[in-house]
């Protein structure tokens, strides 16, 4: 027999609280670098984190990860991209209590400067290579979702045309090449990769500015993206 929302009790089953954890990526000055903030409340005081927090009763998930984002960076600028990463629930994750946090990853191509608000102590745009260097040590496990989030980035790179989302505007099929060489830390050949950029039928076309390619898509189609991922142009530089 099954039993009935009335027979069921929730206070028999231990307690644990859902969070969630944004990794927010953009270039600046030719680094691939992520938003952190500097927590200003135990457990981890004074430690480095991404941005994020519990989720509330009445909110979903991502709504969750975009209100804990605007509280603790003041950034409102709705990402380029954004999709869930993946659920982390190791049970020694967070000294408080069982926390299970969905965590999301985003591309912002022309990110403000962050500002520390909420819970955050401060708040900056560092470079990913020095993040993960091992010199900082993040809280909780955020140094494993962003290198998870930078591995998924990464990936994306290689099977669709993601890397456009970097670029805000018109711009050289160099510039776009240097996004894939400061994701991957790997240079390519310019011409090699020039070819095959005007091999993929669909993702640039030309302009009449002196910046010769600009993005096909317009913003609402680069939401689309994020949500049809199939649709996205396959591409191997």
């Amino acid at each position: 027999m099954t039993a009935s929302a009335q027979d069921y009790n929730p206070h028999a089953f231990p307690p644990f609280a859902v969070a969630t954890d944004i990794v927010v990526f953009t270039i600046r000055a030719q680094r691939l670098q992520v938003v952190l903030v500097q927590r200003n409340e135990d457990p981890y005081r004074l430690a480095w984190a991404l941005p994020g927090g519990f989720v509330r009763p009445d909110e979903d998930l991502e709504q969750a990860a975009r209100r804990e984002l605007a509280e603790e960076t003041r950034i409102e600028t709705a990402p380029d991209f954004l999709t869930q990463l993946g659920a982390y629930g190791d049970p020694t994750r967070d000294p408080r209590m069982r926390v299970v946090s969905v965590a999301w990853w985003a591309v912002v191509a022309d990110l403000p400067e962050p500002e520390a608000g909420g819970d955050a102590l401060y708040a900056d745009v560092l470079p990913v290579t020095d993040v993960l260097s091992g010199r900082m040590s993040l809280a909780f496990d955020h140094a494993k979702i962003l290198n998870d989030a930078l591995e998924a980035l990464r990936s994306a790179l290689e099977e669709t045309t993601l890397a456009t989302t970097f670029q805000s505007g018109p711009f050289r099929i160099s510039d776009l090449r240097r996004v894939y060489e400061v994701v991957w830390g790997t240079e390519l050949d310019p011409g090699n990769f020039q070819r095959k950029v005007r091999q993929t039928p669909g993702w640039l076309a030309d302009t009449d500015m002196p910046i010769r390619c600009r993005l096909a898509a317009t913003g609402s189609a680069v939401r689309a993206l994020a949500v049809r991922r199939r649709s996205m142009h396959q591409f191997d530089p």
